[in-house]
């Protein structure tokens, strides 16, 4: 498991004026979710206009996962945010697809796409 001491997979935040990018790393499945949701909804505190969250290392996604990032587009679109993705691999986009999330989401395939 990659996940750091608290259990979240969330490595990295950044800002970028009003936006800010969640780099996200390894697996993410129902021994991670609870601290992966945690950690986003979290985010909300801080205010962000925009959140891109960047799933370039996440080699899995299992539909915890999937229900952790759901749950957040509920809150940002609620509080008018905006929220995207960027960076899935083939496996996890699959996971996506297969739901038909990807186009409930918004999705660019790198995280300099997303900025724009």
């Amino acid at each position: 498991m990659s996940a750091d001491a608290t259990g979240s997979p969330v490595r990295a935040i950044h800002w970028r004026g009003q936006t800010v990018i969640v780099e996200v790393a390894g697996d993410i499945d129902l021994s991670v979710s609870p601290a992966f949701q945690h950690a986003l909804l979290k985010l909300l505190d801080r205010r962000p206009l925009r959140i891109v969250i960047n799933l370039a290392a996440v080699p899995y996604m299992d539909s915890s996962g999937v229900a952790s990032l759901v749950k957040l587009l509920a809150r940002v679109r609620k509080s008018g945010l905006s929220m995207c993705l960027t960076g899935l691999t083939e496996r996890v986009r699959s996971v996506f697809e297969i739901t038909r999330l990807d186009s409930v989401f918004v999705i660019f395939g790198t995280e300099t796409e997303a900025l724009r």
